[in-house]
């Protein structure tokens, strides 16, 4: 019975080869940030610190280019999009291994600009193809197929830029992997309008006052929230094992962490309605403060991330699911696009919160600190939740509510209404991959390749490779 609700939404025309093809095009841009910092470590001989600048820059090209990316999807379509992010960010891993530092900082604000829109495209087809009644099980499907993604991409990076071929190398694969991807993408063509939806030929336009409302803004608040706290325990989760001198289980917990969220992922899906995101999130949020108690042990520690860590992709996949019900079709790419944004700005914020709190009271106020945003966030947009119109739906991840302007969901024979995650892997000081969503998973596998040349990588950088994100402690 849990898997029928996959079952029926992997019938559904597309949807497999969507997953399939998101998730491989996802791998070499989950490998951005490990490959871009050991070059600027390795290559150029800097710091993590100027590694961390040159991934902030990243970063913020990131947050600013993909709803603009998100909107001339709206207005153009995908594939025109498709080719000029491709074209691009081949361009600029080709030129960004050459560069001096000086010159690398201004051009990974345009490369993250430019970034192919892999993360927020596959969100977008999903809501187009899918009915209300699918919905969930599709971005729980998608949530952990990007596991899947951050667990082969920051390993596959290190693995190459520790070897003899070096970051340029690992650098100048980036840019067939990102080929590879656009082209795979670009011939798949996913569609971003269900059928009964106003083609991107008609020229629809939305006016952003139509969609841009305070329950949008609050769904954006937790979202970022919630990549916030995922970071900063990722980095605080390496500070109390540094302290108790028990850092090389760090890979081990962070597994288990990895996994205790792709459970809560597969869960959420089979779910019949949707849940509140501030169901979802202020207990995650509740439950990281005490996580750091653990810190003396492992296997504690592992222990106290299970809660929460069982609400990271449930929360992920409930922000995408509510977004898709809120937003109008004809603005459904830039609204997409501005969740992406705030996935990774939560992921560069929250590194440095818990390192502030780590440096100045201790390892175990990592946790503390980033939960406490976190609660503090639930409250400040609780009231937008709670606010309802007359006869509007009581939550937007109701599998029950309507898209604005959808026609009656197409049935899947024998199918009963079923219901329907950054990150982004990130090392110290650097940011995530532009348009990330956070992903536990990612750890396991980067902290074991790196491993493997300890030399060529600290363990302190293969132990917080983590995928929602990490920052220098």
């Amino acid at each position: 019975m849990l898997l029928k609700p996959y079952r029926e939404t992997l019938a559904l025309p597309k949807i497999p080869s969507l997953l399939v093809v998101a998730t491989l095009a996802r791998v070499p841009i989950a490998a951005a940030a490990v490959v871009l910092t050991l070059h600027v470590v390795t290559d150029l001989d800097r710091g993590y610190g100027a590694a961390g600048l040159v991934g902030a820059a990243a970063t913020i090209g990131g947050s600013l280019g993909a709803p603009v990316m998100g909107r001339l999807i709206d207005r153009r379509g995908l594939r025109p999009v498709l080719v000029l992010t491709t074209v691009a960010e081949v361009i600029y891993w080709l030129v960004a291994q050459a560069l001096p530092y000086w010159a690398l900082l201004p051009v990974a604000v345009l490369g993250g600009f430019l970034a192919l829109p892999a993360f927020s495209v596959a969100r977008q087809s999903i809501a187009a193809l899918t009915p209300e009644s699918h919905r969930l099980p599709a971005f729980a499907l998608d949530s952990m197929t990007t596991e899947l993604s951050f667990m082969a991409g920051p390993a596959l990076g290190v693995l190459i830029a520790t070897s003899d071929a070096g970051p340029r190398v690992a650098m100048l694969t980036l840019a067939g992997g990102i080929l590879l991807a656009g082209v795979g993408l670009w011939l798949l063509d996913p569609p971003t309008r269900a059928e009964h939806e106003a083609p991107v030929s008609a020229g629809e336009r939305v006016a952003r006052r139509e969609w841009l409302k305070p329950r949008f803004v609050a769904i954006l608040a937790v979202t970022m929230a919630a990549t916030l706290v995922l970071s900063g325990t990722d980095v605080s989760v390496v500070a109390v094992l540094r302290e108790s001198g028990q850092l090389g289980w760090s890979g081990l917990v962070m597994s288990l962490w990895a996994l205790f969220s792709l459970v809560g992922g597969f869960a959420y899906g089979t779910v019949r309605r949707g849940v509140p995101i501030l169901a979802l999130f202020a207990p995650m949020a509740v439950l990281t403060v005490p996580v750091g108690l653990g810190g003396e042990h492992w296997w504690l520690l592992a222990v106290l991330l299970i809660p929460a860590g069982m609400l990271c992709a449930p929360t992920i996949t409930a922000s995408s699911a509510a977004i898709s019900r809120l937003i109008p079709a004809g603005a459904r790419g830039e609204a997409m696009g501005l969740h992406n944004s705030a996935l990774t700005v939560g992921v560069a914020l929250g590194g440095p919160l818990a390192g502030l709190a780590i440096d100045n009271l201790g390892p175990k106020w990592g946790f503390a600190a980033v939960g406490a945003v976190g609660v503090l966030v639930a409250l400040i947009v609780l009231p937008a939740e709670l606010r309802r119109r007359p006869g509007a739906p009581a939550d937007p991840t109701d599998a029950a509510a309507p898209s604005p302007g959808a026609a009656p969901s197409p049935v899947v024979p024998g199918a009963a209404s079923s219901p329907g995650a950054a990150p982004s892997p990130v090392v110290p000081g650097a940011a995530s991959s532009p348009g990330a969503a956070p992903s536990p998973a990612a750890s396991s596998a980067a902290a074991a390749s790196a491993a493997s040349a300890p030399d060529a990588v600290p363990p302190a950088v293969a132990a917080t490779s983590a995928a929602p994100g990490s920052a220098s402690t």
